[in-house]
């Protein structure tokens, strides 16, 4: 009887979590398998048995055809982020963090309210790390979401790399629906070219231990341009019309020189190089008001992390809250 009761289990199971990623079935999964083996040495029965382990998730799919960054107007993206709840359990994880976040601005040049600010941003300062299997939410993407499979292809093989590298259970780690893990939401390439070892225990652990994830913070900025001391963005009025600036409501990065945005009616309170290139933008506020920024270099760096203009006001906002002047 609990032969038979154990037997109907494991139908159940399998009926409910297909083996959809299985090369036996899929000639994508065949092909990705054979191109590790072959150039990057991986041992084949551990890539067939973690792949299989993988399950295709419409949610994810539904996700990322609908990022809030592309639905929400500021006025609603601010509200989401820029809680007083979320300023005051920044003050808290700078207090408790506050030598790992000193040495961090003292090493990388990023001011620890900007390294607290992306954290809390990304997850609530670790307590809203992600509720998608990586492995789950890369393997959806790289096989059944053609528009960016190539993109998702090459954090798949990374993850896959990382945990074969540091002996990690491929199912285990949980993130965003992208793929994101951590305390800062790196993607598999960013944990490849940034993570540190920030308290020298012999791993970068950006899962549960914050003063590695704000150590990786740091370098990611550093090594994207982020300039030591120089600001992030000045509040402007526009004193011509908008039709000069037809990106100034696009959520596109095209720097134009100072010059250039100063000759269409831009005007700020400080003093800038005419070459010197900047982001002119316009948030709605509500229905029927704007707020313009102009954003610096700093600003541009912050959307190396995320690429949206909203995204990197609510770090920026959220970072002044915090005390970064």
């Amino acid at each position: 009887m609990l032969s038979l009761l154990l037997l109907l289990v494991w139908s159940q199971n399998l009926l409910a979590h297909p083996q959809v990623y299985h090369p036996e079935t899929r000639e994508d999964v065949a092909e990705l398998i054979e191109l590790l083996v072959n150039e990057r040495g991986f041992e084949r029965q551990w890539l067939v048995t973690t792949l299989a382990e993988a399950r295709q998730r419409q949610d994810i799919l539904d996700l990322i055809a609908r990022p809030a960054e592309r639905v929400l107007q500021w006025y609603d993206y601010r509200q989401i982020f820029l809680t007083e709840a979320r300023a005051q359990a920044g003050r808290e994880f700078m207090t408790r963090y506050a030598d790992a976040l000193q040495r961090a601005e003292q090493q990388y040049g990023v001011p620890a309210e900007m390294i607290t600010a992306i954290i809390g941003v990304e997850t609530f300062y670790g307590r809203n790390k992600g509720r998608h299997r990586v492995l789950d939410a890369l393997a959806t993407l790289t096989f059944d979401y053609p528009p960016r499979a190539p993109f998702f292809r090459g954090q798949l093989i990374e993850f896959l790399e990382l945990t074969r590298r540091t002996g990690l259970n491929p199912s285990l780690p949980m993130g965003s629906y992208a793929g994101a893990m951590g305390y800062p939401q790196f993607i598999p390439t960013s944990y490849r070219d940034f993570a540190v070892d920030f308290d020298g225990d012999g791993f970068a652990d950006i899962w549960t231990n914050p003063v590695d994830a704000i150590g990786s913070v740091g370098r990611y900025f550093e090594a994207h341009g982020w300039q030591r001391g120089a600001a992030v963005a000045h509040e402007f009025r526009l004193t011509g019309d908008e039709s000069a600036l037809p990106e100034l409501r696009a959520n596109r990065f095209n720097r134009q020189p100072w010059s250039e945005v100063r000759a269409a009616g831009v005007r700020v309170d400080a003093s800038l190089e005419d070459a010197e290139r900047v982001i002119p933008m316009a948030f709605r506020t509500a229905e029927e008001s704007s707020r313009y920024v102009l954003g610096l270099n700093n600003f541009y760096v912050i959307t190396r992390y995320n690429h949206s203009r909203m995204y990197a006001l609510a770090v920026y906002d959220l970072a002044r809250s915090l005390g970064m002047d």
